[in-house]
Formats: C-alpha cells, structure tokens, sequence
C-alpha cells in the first residue's frame, strides 16, 4: 500500500510538473509583452486634433526613441472624451492643465511642467478697461464678467473667481460669461461686452491679442500669485525607473538643437522638474472656488 501512495505521489508530480511549466512560460510571456506595449501618451484637447498631433508627435517619437520603446500620441475630439481616458487611467503618461492634475492626482503623479512665452508660472487676472472707473474688485458687484475659457480652466477662470471670492463676491453676485479662449474674452472686454474679464497675467501682451486691439486700453485689476504652468503627469503605478526616464528626457530636451526644435513645435520653451506639493496653490483655489471636495487627493 505505501509502495503504491508513493507511485501515486511520484505520477502526480509527473503531471502536474509539465502544466506548471506551462505556466510559467506564459506568465513570462506575458510580462514580456506587456513590457513591449506602447506606452500611450495623452495630451488634452487644447488645440484641435490634427494641430496637437502636429505639435506633438516629434515628442512621442524621441520619446519613444530613447526609451527604446514606442509612444502612441492619443488625440480627443473633445473635453468629454480626452476626461474619460484620464479617469479610466488609458493614458501611461498625460498632459492637462493644473486643474486635471488635481482632479486626478490620486491616480497620476505630476513629473514635469511647461514653461511657455520664457515663464514658469502666470498669475491669474481679473482684468478692465482704462476708461471702466473701476479700480477695486468689490467694485465688480452687479458687472457681466468675461472669462476667457470654460469653467476647468485654471488661470482663465479658476483664478480670477477665487480673486472675486477674496473680494467678497460670491456667484450670483456677478453676471458670468464664458468666452471660447482666452484672447476672446479681452477682445470682448475692449469692445464694452463685458464689465470685467479673467485670464493669465501674461495674456494682454500675447500677439493674437494685440493685433485685434488696442491693448493699452486694458488694465489688469488683481492678479493671484504666480501658478506653475501647465503639467505632465505619469501613472501612479509606472515603475520608478521608467518614471525617472520620461522625466530626466523632458527636462533633457533644452540642452541640444534637435531638443529645443521638439520644444519649440510642442509650443514650449522647455520642461522643468515638478512635483505635486508645486500645485498646492492651485488646489488651495480649486478647494476655495468649487469646494474641498474638488481638490482632495
């Protein structure tokens, strides 16, 4: 009988061993391949679909050339959609605006940030015109305000809200508009459409505003203090290594000819190091403007 329980055992093993081995190798496949997977690069849908691609493919490849590894540029026709991607986390690495960070912080980790017209950070501004008789923010109460975005946008809305919040204005205290972008609503602000408009500091001195109007006829009224630009952010569960190579590649990129030229089509002057405790400010006026709850991490 124990002659026969050994033989047993020993024919067991001899069956099981061989699917065991099977196994193996197909988990090892599968962490080969899964390792040789695109690395899927997100970027929010600022401009329209065919000019980010324009502007960001040269990054995806050099990317994707010194990782030794491909990078797929993700294009969104709209907010809608490029949202969904970052919430069902199909982005490996994103580019957003300070306000998708925060929202999404506890899924991505911000690496690095742009530096865009040779600044780091903008202040958000609440801004009127020269002629207005307007010199104090509270004196906004009852105005049509004019902000140059939708109501994600951080320096063209988020901000000057939270300038009005400090103020003593609250909603309702104000009549809101909402221009498409961000030169629209100074424009519309110099042709009398608006009492007050909000956006960047740095927005009056943009060409595509000056050559619509006379700019020296605006003034700015308040300004927050100095936000960091816009950010770039990779999964939360990336290995560290992988994490330290995208990053050390971006901020890399302003040291040679052929890294500024991918700069200079991404429309960026070139990339520095961030981490998330940089994007405090933003989420003290995110919290401040729509809610703790807004900007929990």
């Amino acid at each position: 009988m124990k002659t026969q329980a050994i033989a047993d055992r020993n024919g067991w093993r001899a069956r099981v061993a061989p699917v065991l081995w099977l196994l193996a190798i197909a988990a090892a496949a599968s962490v080969a391949q899964a390792a040789e997977d695109p690395l899927i690069l997100g970027i929010f849908p600022r401009y329209k679909a065919t000019e980010t691609t324009t502007k960001f493919a040269p990054l995806a490849n050099h990317l994707g050339e010194r990782l030794g590894r491909e990078v797929a540029l993700v294009t969104s026709k709209d907010f809608d959609s490029f949202w969904k991607g970052v919430t069902q986390q199909q982005y490996d690495i994103v580019h957003y605006n300070q306000y998708h960070y925060i929202r999404s912080a506890q899924a991505y980790q911000v690496i690095a940030h742009s530096q865009e017209f040779g600044k780091d950070a903008v202040a958000g501004a609440l801004y009127v015109r020269r002629d207005s008789g307007i010199t104090e923010v509270s004196q906004l109460r009852g105005r049509t305000i004019i902000f140059g975005g939708g109501k994600d946008a951080m320096l063209s809305y988020i901000a000057p809200q939270y300038l009005l919040m400090q103020a003593g204005l609250k909603e309702g205290d104000f009549k809101t508009e909402l221009a498409v972008n961000p030169p629209n609503a100074l424009i519309a602000l110099y042709h009398k459409q608006a009492d007050a408009a909000g956006g960047g500091d740095i927005l009056i001195d943009l060409p595509v505003v000056r050559k619509a109007i006379d700019a020296q006829q605006l003034r700015i009224l308040a300004t927050t203090e100095p936000l960091l630009f816009l950010p770039w952010a990779v999964k939360r569960s990336m290995p560290a290594k992988l994490r330290q190579s995208i990053q050390a590649i971006l901020v890399d990129l302003k040291s040679n000819a052929s890294g500024r030229e991918i700069l200079r089509a991404a429309g960026t002057t070139e990339f520095g190091k961030a981490g998330d405790r940089d994007y405090e400010p933003h989420r003290r006026m995110t919290a401040a403007v729509f809610g703790p709850e807004s900007a929990a991490k």
